[in-house]
């Protein structure tokens, strides 16, 4: 893997890490070939689905395929076997202990002050689009991870969208995910004609109001693309990243482990060691290769791409400025492998998920802790989170006045209405229970 010393490496360098996938998604030329997408869907609806799902993705589709009948999710359990199954059903369970868990009450009031109660009121969003990707294998998980939250909100609509496998099918345990969360819109087609048939709705697909899913730099692209058609975006999900935060007190052979778990998604993947620990990373790259040579090729192929140009080893020169560059790369997956990860945890800013201790690999919370696993990527942890419950509900503020809290809001809507000239607004308040 490719090592990067902080005390010397150049701006470049140090940028093009920083910026890592994220910046390819918004080149100019991409968006400009998304929103060309984007527009025919929106005049053409299914017609269009079609086309560029035959000229992107190789497969042919009546218009009628492009939702999953009843017949083949039925068929897709004869495919998933009873310990995928389990695994799913597990992973569903997990997820929505979580999603309840964290998932605030209706309606929340407090009486902050005497004869004035204030509140808020939390509301499920009516309709939301879920992308699955495909292109580089089978995510059921990443469905699940995003749907079970959805459910748990009380999200009404719950549609998803995947790319078509080569035999124009869909992925089985996709299905079955989906049939044990009672969702039954689900659709395939490509991916970029996919979301701006959810954002749009066409003949086929239902228009959703909140739309999310990760994906390679041209869903991302489309995605981000169609917030200025009036779409909420659930996140802003692009090619995976991770980062483990190690000291000298770290076990080489875990780190190895753990840094080729989210490596092998794909060359466009981030995986990053940051320690002050050179002869740490001595030690990993002395027993990295033990563990890459037990990947199939194609999966090794995009792990050792991964570890470079945009991941690799940061040898910094102090802790401090190792907690720097991890706060300022802000990554997607965090794993802390320190000698006290909760006082590191402290420490950190920008995360889109923490896992503290080498006993929690990233394959954990990917799979089956129930914490979110659709998380912000590309430096969006700085100002954005994961995909939870909050992120299907919306809030109504809620607030309640008896005579003596209109007394006690008198005199401030007073000073205020008069200065900034708005005498409806005094008159509401001096005038109330006065004759007409």
């Amino acid at each position: 893997m490719d090592v990067l010393r902080l005390g010397e490496a150049s701006p470049a360098r140090l940028e093009r890490m920083l910026r890592r996938a994220r910046a390819e998604a918004l080149t100019p030329e991409r968006l400009a070939h998304v929103r060309d997408i984007i527009d025919d869907v929106r005049r053409r609806g299914d017609v269009a689905v079609v086309e560029h799902t035959e000229r992107y993705d190789g497969v042919r589709l009546a218009p009628e395929r492009l939702r999953v009948d009843r017949a083949e999710t039925v068929r897709a359990y004869e495919t998933v076997d009873d310990g995928l199954r389990t695994a799913l059903e597990t992973s569903i369970a997990r997820t929505r202990r979580y999603s309840e868990w964290l998932r605030p009450p209706q309606l929340v009031l407090d009486e902050v002050e005497p004869g004035m109660t204030v509140g808020v009121k939390w509301t499920p969003v009516e309709s939301a689009g879920i992308y699955v990707p495909s292109g580089k294998g089978a995510f059921p998980s990443t469905f699940v991870t995003m749907a079970v939250p959805a459910v748990v909100a009380g999200v009404e609509e719950i549609a998803a969208v995947t790319p078509p496998s080569p035999d124009g099918g869909a992925d089985p345990a996709l299905l079955v995910a989906a049939d044990l969360l009672g969702i039954t819109q689900v659709f395939r087609a490509n991916g970029v004609a996919g979301v701006a048939a959810l954002a749009f709705g066409t003949a086929t697909f239902p228009r959703v109001g909140l739309l999310g899913g990760p994906g390679n730099p041209y869903v991302l692209a489309a995605q981000l693309a169609l917030q200025s058609y009036g779409i909420r975006l659930l996140a802003a999900l692009g090619p995976t990243e991770s980062m483990i935060l190690a000291d000298g007190t770290a076990d080489p052979r875990r780190l190895a482990l753990d840094l080729l778990n989210e490596a092998e998604h794909g060359a466009d993947s981030a995986a990053i060691l940051v320690t002050d620990d050179a002869a740490l990373v001595d030690d990993v790259q002395d027993v990295l290769p033990r563990y890459l040579a037990q990947l199939p090729e194609r999966r090794r192929e995009f792990a050792t791409a991964a570890l470079q140009d945009c991941g690799g080893a940061v040898v910094a020169r102090t802790v401090d400025e190792a907690i720097d560059f991890v706060n300022a790369y802000a990554p997607e997956h965090l794993q802390i492998a320190t000698r006290d990860p909760a006082a590191t945890l402290g420490r950190i800013r920008h995360a889109g998920e923490v896992l503290l201790g080498q006993d929690t690999p990233f394959s954990a919370g990917n799979y089956a802790i129930g914490v979110p696993a659709a998380l912000p990527t590309g430096g969006s942890a700085r100002i954005g989170s994961g995909v939870t419950v909050l992120s299907y509900l919306k809030t109504t503020s809620v607030a309640h006045l008896d005579a003596r809290g209109l007394a006690a809001v008198r005199p401030v809507v007073e000073r205020l209405g008069r200065y900034e000239d708005f005498p409806a607004h005094v008159l509401a308040v001096t005038a109330r229970g006065g004759p007409a």
